[in-house]
């Protein structure tokens, strides 16, 4: 039995194996996600079928079907399109800020700046290196990835929940897929944003000409089904302050939503918000902001509050972290400058 090599087959040069088994001479007849089961640690059936049906399996090189019956002799091999996660997930000594933690669960406050799981060029520093040192054994969730039940994007702060076993990672998904979890993010966005509260719905999807950005298909088109609650702090002139609660979670929600009715987030790069959209066109004006850019380097969203049911004692959770110091330094910046502007 071979694990955890990387295959060497030209013809899948995008794919990395993770696991190799071959079934001995007294294998009787069995279904293959059965057979891989008994074989690999933390696997699910779930999964097994799901890498099934998106080709991951191969038997004697021929891909095959969740429902394959194993023989005497098979070589069955489970491939991928990233490599295996030993290679990637080094533990990394990185300090963690934990708000809480128990025997199935943690719940972190990740900093900005940390990228929440490996890929994509960034395979140490990330979130996941730092729990994978700090606990010895996580889960793994549909993506494979160690004790994720949910991420927030890389320049974003806040609060994140992380399951320490199966059962908690199965519960905890479910609240998040039945929209059960509270989140509420704290965001900056460019201009006065006209209603003191509001609902922004649109199905959200890849941007076809820019595969870095999502974006909003009013027409239902394309993408899923995504809600966002928001609701006016404090009016700062050419920005807005706004607590924003989702009842889904699609990718750079918030960010895309916000930018969808005309209110990009303050220093957002992907979409825009790190130019001057609102306001004058003085020198000074301009300089101001450039100077808030500088204090904030970042989109201004802070994943601020998390609120949940704890999977074994039934009792709500709900944990808030306070503003980083540069998204409060920035705040109080236009703060100051709102009200100058108004004397």
């Amino acid at each position: 039995m071979a694990a955890h090599s990387q295959q060497e087959d030209p013809e899948e040069d995008e794919l990395f194996e993770h696991y190799s088994f071959t079934a001995d001479t007294g294998q009787k007849p069995l279904r293959v996600d059965k057979f891989l089961m008994t074989r690999i640690r933390n696997a699910t059936r779930n999964k097994i079928q799901q890498a099934a049906r998106d080709g991951n399996i191969r038997a004697n090189e021929q891909v095959i079907k969740q429902n394959y019956r194993v023989k005497p002799g098979d070589t069955i091999r489970v491939l991928f399109e990233h490599p295996p996660y030993e290679n990637l997930l080094l533990p990394e000594d990185i300090p963690l800020d934990i708000v809480y933690e128990d025997e199935v669960l943690l719940v972190v406050n990740k900093p900005a700046g940390m990228v929440v799981h490996p890929g994509h060029g960034n395979y140490t520093g990330t979130l996941v290196n730092a729990l994978v040192h700090h606990l010895d054994q996580l889960p793994l969730n549909s993506d494979n990835r160690p004790g994720l039940v949910h991420r927030i994007d890389k320049e974003t702060s806040g609060l994140l929940v992380i399951a320490k076993t199966e059962a908690a990672m199965a519960n905890l998904a479910r609240q998040f897929f039945d929209k059960t979890t509270r989140r509420e993010y704290l965001a900056l966005v460019w201009g006065n944003v006209a209603d003191d509260s509001g609902t922004v719905e649109g199905p959200i999807g890849r941007n076809p000409k820019n595969r870095l950005q999502m974006q909003v298909f009013p027409d239902g088109s394309q993408g899923k089904e995504a809600v966002t609650h928001y609701r006016v702090e404090e009016r700062l002139g050419y920005v807005t302050l706004v607590s924003c609660r989702l009842e889904t979670g699609r990718t750079h929600q918030i960010r895309v939503h916000m930018q969808h009715i005309g209110h990009t987030i303050f220093n957002d790069s992907r979409y825009g918000g790190d130019r001057i959209l609102k306001g004058t066109s003085f020198t000074k004006y301009k300089q101001f902001v450039e100077n808030a850019f500088k204090i904030l380097p970042r989109q201004a969203l802070h994943a601020r509050t998390l609120g949940f049911t704890h999977p074994l004692s039934g009792k709500e959770l709900d944990f808030e972290a306070p503003v980083p110091e540069d998204m409060a330094a920035c705040i109080i910046k236009w703060r100051d400058y709102a009200k100058h502007r108004l004397e």
